[in-house]
């Protein structure tokens, strides 16, 4: 068997796709099953029990032996709890798996971020079956458990995780954009929105990880001074792939397509150690559960390789920082609306779509926003190497003067024959790939797609998906109000519109881009200029994470959530408490983890060099040697000033503790290290406790 063959034929063996519905399900029920998950149609649920019965024979075949429902609390990350199939039955044990297995579970919410949706008291939470994202095994050292994917949420039916609002918002966005293309003669379809996530990460030896608390604990270095080699040569970016690292990749691809995850790219990226898998693009819902796989099998696979993989925003300071690139796009009837078509008609299309995500982000910027903050990536966000916190959106050279004609007609260049329309001939094609790429955007056209760059390597793409299809919903209904308002609009055929619908779309999407098109940004993100330049438009600038949380608790903002019924005032009060807390949280244990390392591993080693200069000096004094002690006073002052700064620092980082204020804290942790990097450098390597940046960074 060919290596193709291989990789083809293990391709989704498990998971409980296409192939294992046709071999363990009635045609019937697959049949009602596969309309369930392509096309958005509730489940029939006379259909449970048959299914039930078809996974369990399935993920038995595959050696499972228990199953879980798998979901995504407000923790961040993913959930389980397994049950084993045997039941007795009269005393015989038996494997059994129920409809009511399979569509309800009912797991421990009060231990749970709620965000006082619970207390500790009210226990009862439940997980529903999401059938739109297939089952799958999860294979550990000696066994397998079948993986239900679940939404959850409270017994009073309130949302406790990240699936069921990215849900909500796919219907919403399903609503509105079935309304607008009814408007161009289109007719009803399926919305799919897609999703390319780009997981960045590092990787570091697992015996260096172990020495770190600070990495073991919090997931990035407290302390490390910069390396005499970091990324400043560009020569890591793209670079050969270290034997040891492409072993851990191969095997990570191999488990990956196993699960039907169709990982596609794999490279070097900027910073040593740093490294980036890319998958192709996928309906959300699904990409979303798959990055989350994604980012434990990076996990799991670097454990069996004596490695681990850092998820970190920020692992090392002075190095690039890892995010995730969230590549979003819909399509309605499996024709992409991002994409730039062939002829005016679908260009109309394409240009009112444009405009309306334009407006969204304008408008909404603030949640886009909100919906990265993270402690993590508030060490990423605008440090010259992450787009800004300033949300902006990059078209391109090319769209921003399709852009500029189509809001004045007028401003044409001369080369150019008549002013620009909707819908008529004087609009010219416009090419696929008409944009350039730029880096420094936080949100960039590139060609058929949007890229949201903000997002951290750490968060669960559902959070900014949301948002994005919320706000996008409103901003086609918007434009879907105005044409049914004008009149003009429903009756024609696909391309045979009257000239009263196109000068009304024109006028629509013209009115919208002088009222938004502030948001548009082609330059470069990095510059110092940019937040000078991006206050004088009005743009929002939220630098860290409790200003930028400030958005969800907008009354305007929740009442957008909930007029689109995707998450309710309570429901959206509790995320901003938990991010809040959340936040919180990991300031203080990163602020003790750094007075513990600083107090127990750090000064002793700067003390013992301290005396040993000490004694040194004291020694070449007693023997009348006069040559060396200069630069030995010289070191003994540089160690003493370093020990009462650092001892003080760790004081102040005390008190910072006690006081709850996450800034001073954060302060207190900045000067610390700031200290305590620079008497790195003057103590003696087989002194210093702590694995260096340059082993730590450098896998080969």
């Amino acid at each position: 068997m060919t290596e193709e063959t291989k990789a083809t034929t293990h391709f989704g063996e498990d998971v409980f796709g296409d192939e294992a519905i046709r071999t363990y399900l009635s045609k019937d029920t697959a049949k009602k099953l596969q309309a369930t998950i392509r096309e958005g149609k509730p489940l029939d649920p006379s259909i449970a029990g048959e299914v039930a019965h078809g996974i369990r024979h399935w993920a038995m075949d595959r050696g499972a032996t228990h199953y879980t429902h798998w979901f995504l609390p407000m923790t961040g990350s993913t959930a389980e709890k397994h049950d084993s199939f045997l039941e007795l039955k009269e005393g015989e044990p038996i494997m059994q798996f129920s409809g009511k297995n399979l569509i309800v579970g009912e797991p421990d919410a009060s231990s749970f971020p709620s965000g006082g949706i619970r207390s500790t008291f009210e226990a009862r939470g439940y997980t529903a079956w999401d059938p739109t994202s297939p089952a799958f095994i999860k294979r550990h050292s000696n066994g397998a458990t079948l993986c239900i994917p679940t939404a959850f949420c409270a017994y009073t039916g309130e949302s406790l995780d990240k699936k069921t609002p990215l849900l909500r918002s796919m219907q919403a966005l399903d609503k509105s954009l079935k309304r607008l293309m009814k408007l161009f003669g289109r007719a009803e379809a399926h919305t799919a929105c897609t999703l390319g996530a780009e997981q960045e990460y590092f990787l570091v030896d697992n015996e260096y990880w172990k020495r770190r608390p600070d990495l073991v604990l919090t997931g990035r270095t407290l302390f490390g001074a910069a390396p005499a080699k970091g990324q400043q040569l560009e020569d890591h970016y793209f670079g050969t792939i270290p034997n040891r690292v492409l072993s851990f990749m191969n095997d990570v691809e191999r488990e990956l397509w196993k699960l039907g995850i169709p990982a596609k790219t794999r490279h070097n990226e900027v910073a040593p150690a740093q490294f980036e898998l890319a998958p192709q693009f996928e309906e959300l819902n699904l990409a979303s559960d798959h990055n989350m796989l994604v980012m434990d099998t990076l996990r799991t696979v670097a454990e069996r390789h004596g490695l681990k993989c850092l998820l970190h925003e920020k692992p090392y300071a002075g190095v690039n920082g890892s995010g995730k690139h969230n590549n979003w796009s819909v399509a309605y009837g499996g024709k992409n609306l991002l994409d730039p078509g062939t002829d005016p008609h679908e260009n109309a299309v394409f240009l009112t779509m444009l405009c309306a995500v334009i407006e969204a982000v304008d408008k909404h910027a603030d949640l886009l926003r909100a919906s990265v903050a993270g402690a993590g990536n508030d060490h990423r966000l605008g440090a010259n190497e992450a787009p800004p916190a300033v949300i902006s959106i990059y078209v391109g050279d090319q769209l921003a003067e399709v852009l500029d004609r189509l809001e004045n007609p007028k401003s044409a260049k001369r080369e150019e024959k008549g002013s620009l329309k909707i819908g008529v001939d004087t609009l010219p094609a416009i090419p696929k790939d008409a944009t350039d790429r730029n880096r420094t955007s936080p949100f960039a056209f590139t060609g058929n797609k949007f890229e949201f760059r903000a997002p951290g390597s750490s968060v669960c793409c559902s959070g900014p998906m949301t948002v994005l299809n919320t706000i996008v919903a409103e901003a086609v209904d918007r434009i879907a109000d105005e044409l049914e308002a004008s009149g003009a609009a429903g009756k024609a055929k696909p391309g045979e519109h009257t000239a009263a619908f196109h000068n009304a779309l024109q006028k629509i999407l013209q009115s919208s881009l002088k009222a938004h098109k502030r948001v548009v940004f082609n330059g470069n993100g990095y510059e110092a200029e940019w937040p000078k330049e991006a206050a004088r438009r009005g743009l929002p600038n939220a630098p860290d994470t409790p200003s930028a949380l400030a958005a969800l608790a907008k009354k305007e903002n929740i009442a957008l959530f909930e007029k689109y019924g995707v998450m309710t005032k309570r429901e959206l009060n509790s995320r901003h408490e938990i991010f809040l807390e959340e936040y919180a949280k990991k300031v203080r244990i990163e602020g003790a983890c750094a007075r513990d390392i600083a107090s127990e591993m750090l000064l002793p080693a700067v003390r013992a060099e301290y005396l040993e200069t000490a004694q040194a000096l004291d020694t070449a004094a007693k023997v009348g040697v006069a040559s060396g002690t200069a630069a030995l006073k010289e070191s003994l002052e540089e160690l003493g000033d370093g020990l009462d700064a650092a001892k003080s620092e760790v004081k102040t980082l005390e008190a910072a503790l006690g006081s709850d204020d996450e800034a001073a804290t954060i302060a207190a942790m900045t000067a610390l290290r700031s200290t305590l990097d620079k008497l790195e450098r003057k103590v003696a390597d087989s002194r210093w406790p702590l694995p260096k940046y340059s082993e730590m960074l450098f896998l080969y």
